[in-house]
């Protein structure tokens, strides 16, 4: 399974929605999660740089584990999601910025409307319990979010899935980011 995570990290890298030692995937395989090491550069991902944890309960290599194991483990506990891409995608972090951390991101474009609906914008520090809470919370009935001045997490059945959502995501805040610029301008 690392190989997928590895094919999604380069990706994610390549297109410019994570620098390379930032963000986080993970993918669910029965009552445990593969997670990418802290510090791991998604671009350069081998099997010695994911880990695997439990779902249910803390383990002992939630340490070398990434900052966001607490988050994506709520996250499986408590919707359906398969697996997780956590990326800081710049479009996206610049509408957080705009919308608030309660708000809310209304795509412009039509495939942003209909594949993603309003986009919630969540709060809570970085690998924290309320951000935990929050993200499980708006993912239980969206494919994506957006926490507020940090990234995009998107959920899906496989990786494909969740990467689909994270371009999704930076492409609405990216055009609804350049009409809003466009109309400022007129």
């Amino acid at each position: 399974m690392w190989q997928e995570m590895a094919k999604y990290g380069r990706k994610l890298v390549e297109h410019g929605l994570v620098e390379s030692n930032f963000g986080n995937i993970s993918v669910r395989a029965g009552d445990r999660m593969l997670i990418t090491r802290s510090g791991t550069a998604l671009d350069e991902i081998t099997g010695d740089n994911v880990v695997e944890v439990e779902i249910g309960d803390i383990s002992s290599l939630d340490i070398i584990a990434s900052s966001e194991t607490v988050v994506h483990r709520e996250i499986y506990r408590k919707t359906p999601a398969l697996a997780i891409i956590h990326a800081h995608c710049p479009y996206s972090v610049v509408e957080s910025l705009l919308a608030g951390p309660a708000g809310t991101i209304v795509p412009v474009d039509s495939e942003g409307q209909y594949f993603l609906g309003n986009i919630p914008v969540v709060g809570g520090g970085i690998g924290s319990r309320e951000l935990a809470e929050n993200l499980a919370g708006a993912l239980s009935g969206h494919r994506g979010t957006v926490v507020f001045s940090h990234g995009t997490f998107a959920v899906g059945k496989t990786l494909g899935e969740a990467y689909i959502v994270t371009t999704q995501l930076e492409h609405s805040c990216r055009v609804k980011y350049l009409y809003e610029l466009a109309t400022v301008k007129k």
